[in-house]
């Protein structure tokens, strides 16, 4: 069966998607004289944490995903980003086309966190293919199509910036992030907001965690 290579040559955030969506450039190169009548694929999107370098501001605030930097040797594991199906019309030698990655802010998930400790540079990203290739028949066969598989081992490698995950962000959430809290939560901090007439949970959340806890009252402050 005829051996793919995919590439990436960029990723933009889109505009104009009801969720936060990045649109990734893919390439697709066929054997030479062999014509793909169409694709349809699975693409996994994984991070590589250990392919970058990571400034002491970052490194702090990896913390809550890998633990302390003593720890990463061990802890850094790849993070999954995305599952996305794609289907390519058919084409001769190389094509391109629009994959296009749902994205999600929510800072629960170690995914989350670890897009959001990131200051600049860039993330490296690895797209993994499989699916299945419908290719015209060769010499002498006498089937009008051959469907053959996409193996796992069909992969591209990407630098996506800092700079186009936060410009992302911005678009659709300017100046804020998401939290997932339990229902209970929600309910106790809509009361603390209306025994104390806090306008918003923002100012709500400040407050509270403004106060001085246990742990300050245990271990004071030196002077």
């Amino acid at each position: 069966m005829a051996e793919l290579a995919f590439s990436c040559s960029d990723v933009q955030p889109e505009r104009w998607a009801a969720s936060p969506t990045l649109r990734f450039r893919l390439g697709v190169t066929a054997p030479e004289g062999v014509r793909v009548h169409a694709l349809i694929l699975s693409v996994q999107l994984r991070i590589d944490p250990r392919a970058r370098q990571y400034a002491p501001a970052e490194a702090d605030g990896l913390h809550g995903v890998f633990g302390t930097p003593e720890r990463w040797a061990t802890s850094m594991q790849a993070l999954h980003f995305a599952t996305v199906a794609a289907a390519v019309p058919g084409f001769t030698g190389r094509t391109e086309y629009d994959l296009m990655v749902p994205c999600t802010y929510d800072l629960e998930p170690g995914l989350g966190k670890y897009l959001h400790a990131l200051a600049e540079g860039t993330v490296p990203v690895t797209l993994l293919f499989s699916g299945t290739m419908f290719t015209a028949p060769g010499p002498g066969d006498p089937d009008g199509v051959r469907v053959g598989r996409v193996p796992w081992d069909r992969e591209a490698k990407y630098a996506l910036p800092v700079a186009v995950w936060r410009e992302l962000m911005d678009l659709y959430f300017p100046g804020e992030a998401w939290l997932r809290l339990r229902r209970d939560t929600v309910d106790a901090l809509l009361r603390h907001q209306a025994r104390h007439a806090v306008p918003t949970a923002d100012e709500a959340l400040t407050s509270l965690l403004a106060r001085p806890s246990e742990e300050d009252a245990l271990c004071p402050t030196p002077r």
